[in-house]
């Protein structure tokens, strides 16, 4: 995996880019998503990933997801996060314990970004099934 990251209008504005020529815009100014914003995002798209994936596969009729990520970052330079805390809002006619079970698994098995960050954040969650 090969990424390119390049500065682009503006002071503390840059553009990262894939091999597959996709980008998303990152800012240290507030023009754009944050790096640590990103973290968050990220944590919360792989797990979200997931989490649709084993629904299906559990035969859950599944309208859609979101993710609530809130991050603590410690008083400190580098502030970093200290703390992670993402809350699912899993919507359609999912059994709460398979919605669970789904989310469960994705933390704690197979989410590549929360269990890299696992070995320096206290990262904890929470999900609720909404029928839609």
């Amino acid at each position: 995996m090969k990424v390119t990251i390049e500065s682009t209008h503006g002071e503390l504005n840059f553009k990262g880019t894939n091999g597959r020529g996709q980008s998303l815009q990152f800012s240290g100014s507030s023009e754009s998503v944050s790096p640590m914003e990103s973290v968050l995002m990220s944590v919360a798209a792989c797990s979200a990933i997931d989490v649709e994936i084993f629904l299906n596969k559990m035969r859950q009729p599944l309208d859609h997801i979101e993710v609530e990520v809130k991050g603590v970052q410690v008083d400190a330079v580098p502030a970093i996060f200290s703390d992670i805390h993402l809350h699912y809002k899993i919507y359609g006619d999912v059994k709460v314990d398979k919605a669970a079970k789904a989310v469960e698994m994705s933390m704690e098995k197979y989410c590549s970004v929360s269990i890299m960050l696992q070995k320096g954040v206290n990262i904890t969650h929470s999900h609720e099934v909404i029928n839609s």
